[in-house]
């Protein structure tokens, strides 16, 4: 039999997760599934929270602010107990029955995770565009193979979550850190619905916020076993810069010019400090991430409770 736990993070989805958790639980039963749904309340203001405890069987998760769909996520991956995880928005647009294919697709292809491909999106053409740019930075960036990384529609092994903690908007990138640590990653293309209702959680904000994670991922995927690779190899620049200007300085001192009335000496002391700082600072670094795969992070949010409905 076949196990597995459904992660959905909500936030405002009153009017939605009822519909949504029968939908998963009709498909659940007609596929003879041993199953849980974890349900994250990120910090709902409405009474999101009061229609899930009416539903049955339910895990409900209760963040005690809203923290974001990432640590909504992440809260949802530490309390699942099945062999596979898989995740969907709580808005409805992902479709439930789409669960069994990616779940077949998992094990015919013999990889560790399963992402969702909403190629015939039912999005606002501004909601879209700003997609398909960062879909396009990502793809020089981060190089995962990914069409759409932002459909929460996945489902994934259970190993992949071991020692895997998110923040920011990190969400949006679960593939491709997994695949930094060796996992096997594939695609597929699944229905996408219409909201039908609430309002979006879409804002420049979290776009925002979802690019500058986007510039952490490629850092992370290049240098996070030696960052003394990049940083050490923009000191070495500088210092080059400096050696080249500090030749060209005594040069011109051994033709008899007046160096005082010229800046080359102050441009060679400012590239040879700022290349020895940029080295140093990649020692440092170094030694802070050998500490960091040592070590275990804190959580970046607090849970209120657990409610667990049989």
């Amino acid at each position: 039999m076949i196990s597995i736990s459904v992660v959905i993070p909500i936030y405002n989805e009153a009017e939605n997760i009822g519909h949504l958790h029968s939908e998963i639980k009709q498909v659940c039963l007609r596929q003879n599934y041993d199953y849980e749904i974890i349900i994250i309340d990120d910090g709902s203001t409405d009474n999101s929270v009061e229609v899930v405890k009416t539903l049955s069987p339910v895990k409900l998760i209760c963040l005690r602010k809203n923290y974001g769909q990432t640590a909504a996520f992440d809260a949802g991956f530490k309390a699942s107990t099945k062999k596979y995880v898989v995740t969907l928005d709580g808005d409805g647009q992902n479709d439930p029955n789409d669960i069994p294919l990616l779940i077949n697709t998992l094990h015919e292809q013999n990889v560790d995770i399963v992402s969702g491909w909403r190629k015939h999106r039912k999005d606002t053409f501004m909601k879209r565009f700003v997609s398909k740019g960062a879909n396009f930075l990502r793809k020089i960036l981060i190089h995962d193979g990914i069409h759409d990384s932002g459909c929460s529609l996945k489902v994934y092994k259970r190993e992949c979550f071991t020692n895997l903690s998110l923040y920011g908007e990190m969400h949006r990138f679960i593939p491709a850190l997994l695949i930094i640590k060796g996992f096997k990653v594939s695609e597929i293309v699944v229905n996408h619905r219409h909201r039908t209702a609430g309002k979006t959680k879409y804002n420049w904000n979290r776009t925002i916020k979802g690019l500058i994670d986007m510039i952490s991922v490629w850092f992370w995927n290049k240098f996070a076993v030696r960052p003394l690779h990049l940083l050490g190899g923009i000191g070495f620049f500088f210092i080059l810069a400096s050696i080249i200007a500090g030749l060209v300085t005594l040069y011109r001192y051994v033709l008899g010019d007046n160096m005082s009335q010229t800046a080359l000496p102050m441009l060679t002391t400012f590239l040879f400090l700022t290349g020895l700082q940029m080295f140093i600072s990649g020692l440092i670094a170094d030694i802070l991430l050998k500490n960091y795969f040592e070590t275990t992070r804190n959580n970046s949010y607090n849970i209120r409770e657990i409610i667990d409905l049989p």
